[in-house]
């Protein structure tokens, strides 16, 4: 009895090793090729769910049926009008054809490997290929310009093929270097780009000169604006005070007038009123007239030389 229950204990451990030797589950995100003696053999296993093979004469090689990340070296590279710049750049990628990327390639540590001479080589290529403003800017547009002194100032020359169109570019010519590894490039970018060093602190000196050239001529703007603000309100101040001079010589001569009037009115009613009037206004002249240093000549048939002779 105890030999038999061994040997029905081996016989199910047997079993169970040879079920999960023969027996493999696929989940959505895998694929898979079953190798024979290290060679592929079958079809490749895509479908999800629970798949047989050989026990311990095959085996089942995984791989990622999700889309895979690529991310690039920063590179130093010339442009064609010979500018230095890094460029950083990024890409996605599938496994479309298991099989095929089995034989060439094996495993993704390798496709990465490939991936890197096929992106970095057609980067540079494109990078090299074309001018900087064409690898930074994809549209021809009309800068937004709020001032006027700034038209002559922001002005964008004309790109010829533009950062996207370099991109689709880098992306076709990669696409057809991997057709024959089983992998597709779904999509290619350009992270980020930049120049180098040397060249960056001169863009960064040009810039501090651009905008200083500009604050300048802020500054004289504004200084000839105050010289004229200050010149409309002289003028303005000018204009205020001789029209005040005017109106206060107008209302004097008219205060004059009556006053004269309100005088001649009075003093014209009767003979000895006139002649009162006639002696205060030639007392108020020689008032007005003569001081201690004063030496006054006047005719014997002045009104005032009459008044002072019978003063005498």
């Amino acid at each position: 009895m105890k030999k038999s229950k061994i040997v029905y204990i081996v016989l199910v451990v047997v079993a169970l090793i040879f079920i999960g030797q023969s027996v493999f589950i696929l989940d959505e995100t895998q694929q898979a090729i079953v190798t024979q003696f290290g060679k592929p053999v079958g079809e490749p296993r895509t479908s999800p769910g629970v798949n047989f093979v050989i026990p311990f004469i095959q085996k089942v090689q995984f791989f990622d049926k999700r889309y895979l990340e690529w991310d690039g070296d920063k590179n130093q590279v010339p442009t064609k009008d010979k500018k230095f710049i890094f460029v950083d750049t990024y890409a996605r990628w599938q496994i479309t054809d298991p099989l095929q990327f089995f034989i060439r390639l094996r495993d993704e540590r390798s496709a990465q490997s490939r991936l890197d001479d096929i992106l970095d080589g057609e980067t540079r290529n494109a990078i090299a290929s074309n001018d900087l403003l064409d690898i930074v800017r994809s549209t021809n547009r009309d800068p937004e310009v709020t001032e006027d002194f700034m038209e002559e100032l922001e002005v964008l020359e004309d790109i010829e093929v533009g950062r996207e169109a370099i991109e689709e570019i880098v992306l076709q010519k990669a696409n057809e270097r991997t057709s024959d590894l089983g992998v597709r490039i779904l999509d290619f970018k350009f992270k980020r780009m930049n120049y180098v060093d040397e060249v960056r602190d001169r863009v960064y000196d040009r810039m501090i000169s651009e905008r200083n050239r500009i604050a300048d001529q802020f500054r004289s703007e504004g200084q000839g604006e105050a010289r004229k603000i200050q010149g409309d309100k002289e003028r303005d101040l000018a204009q205020i005070q001789s029209e005040a001079v005017r109106q206060s010589e107008e209302i004097r001569g008219r205060a004059d007038a009556e006053a004269t009037e309100i005088y001649a009115s009075a003093y014209n009613k009767n003979r000895q009123s006139i002649d009162l009037y006639q002696f205060l206004r030639s007392m108020e002249a020689l008032e007005n007239s003569l001081d201690e240093k004063t030496n006054l000549v006047i005719s014997s048939d002045s009104d005032l030389f009459k008044y002072l002779k019978n003063m005498q």
